[in-house]
């Protein structure tokens, strides 16, 4: 077994090793994994933070010992940037940007250097809203998690990565964890609902917000308003989206 690092702000996961493939993850910088298999050109690793297994360009990546990766992994105090964008310094004065959410655990082992903002521990519920406005009007990116570029399970998941909790990836994972309510007036701000398509299946994620407001990914970052039946879209003046669940998950 292998064991791996991102050493670069942002790469791309992708279902199978081709360039033109589906992107349906991404690496921060500092996302630890575990390489599955290792190619000539290409590696299917599983990410640590939520399990997610597909693959990644083996120049996108730095190989770590297994006892850096051990460490890592039974680290409990997770430094993460907290600014939409910051610099690491990674030797001879070479800046390279990294964006919210990225981990800095690992900078030792990469050997840079990192004196910006970060965030540690777990943070108060009502934080996941000023989290998720970070995000706002970041345009729709299947696969993305970053502010300039995400999905609906991705916001939901760097948002409250953020805080200091972990989520799966997809809007479906995401769904079996938590407590169901009954109804959306027993919801509070940062709690998640679910939407599904006409098969049944869940496909969309968003954070309810105060006064039945909600902030979700379709087409962009936005603001809607959200109701028992689903999303409401006021400039559409429709319905975009079809409440299967609320969930409570912290």
């Amino acid at each position: 077994m292998q064991y791996g690092i991102c050493n670069l702000s942002i790469v791309p996961v992708r279902l199978t090793p081709e360039e033109n493939s589906e992107m349906v993850a991404q690496l921060l910088y500092g996302d630890h994994f575990k390489v599955l298999e290792h190619r000539k050109f290409w590696s299917r690793i599983r990410i640590a933070f939520d399990g997610i297994e597909a693959w990644v360009s083996n120049n996108q990546y730095v190989l770590i010992e297994e006892d850096e990766y051990t460490a890592l992994e039974a680290t409990t105090d997770v430094a993460l940037s907290s600014d939409l964008i910051a610099f690491i310094s990674a030797g001879s004065n070479d800046l390279m940007p990294i964006l919210v959410g990225s981990v800095l655990n690992g900078i030792p082992i990469l050997d840079h250097s990192y004196d910006g903002n970060y965030i540690q521990g777990v943070q108060a519920k009502a934080k996941l809203i000023d989290a998720a406005l970070m995000y706002l009007n970041s345009p729709y990116l299947s696969g993305g998690k970053t502010p300039f570029g995400t999905d609906s399970a991705g916001l939901t998941q760097m948002v409250y990565k953020i805080s200091g909790y972990k989520l799966l990836r997809t809007a479906q994972e995401q769904s079996t964890q938590g407590e169901p309510l009954s109804f959306i007036e027993e919801s509070e701000p940062g709690d998640l609902a679910f939407f599904d398509n006409k098969e049944g299946i869940i496909d969309h994620v968003g954070i309810i917000m105060q006064d039945n407001y909600i902030i979700h990914c379709h087409g962009k970052v936005r603001i809607d308003r959200i109701d028992h039946t689903g999303i409401f879209n006021a400039e559409l003046k429709k319905y975009t989206h079809q409440l299967r669940v609320i969930k409570k998950i912290i």
